[in-house]
């Protein structure tokens, strides 16, 4: 049975390494052909200035540092992307994100994995 991201290019930028090796694998599991973790906004910049991906997982935090503008330039190259945060309090998402996806940690991987479908479906 195929799986919702097979062949499919992913960047993972979560700066808790246990949990971005964690949803790698559920993408991987999931058929994703190539999965980036970056644990910097320097790393995701760098990764996807040197490699195109199909959609992005980005937490909404990285330590006190807001991952929005890189997510602006995501949606500005038409890259459909998911939210995944501990954060309770999303206001500012909706208020520059209208409709984007919001997985709450902790999630299970059915949970990326749809809400990474709904998004890709919004932008094809």
């Amino acid at each position: 049975m195929a799986g919702l991201l097979d062949g499919l290019r992913i960047l993972v930028l979560e700066d808790e390494i246990l949990i971005a090796m964690d949803v790698e694998q559920i993408c991987r599991d999931d058929g994703a052909a190539h999965v980036v973790i970056a644990r910097t906004l320097e790393e995701a910049e760098a990764a996807a200035s040197d490699s195109s991906f199909d959609a992005a997982i980005i937490d909404l935090r990285l330590g006190s540092v807001s991952t929005l503008p890189f997510a602006a330039r995501l949606r500005d190259r038409g890259v459909p992307f998911v939210f995944a945060s501990g954060y309770t309090s999303l206001g500012e998402i909706g208020v520059s994100f209208p409709g984007a996806k919001i997985v709450g940690k902790p999630y299970a991987g059915d949970d990326i994995l749809a809400a990474l479908a709904e998004a890709r479906a919004q932008i094809v």
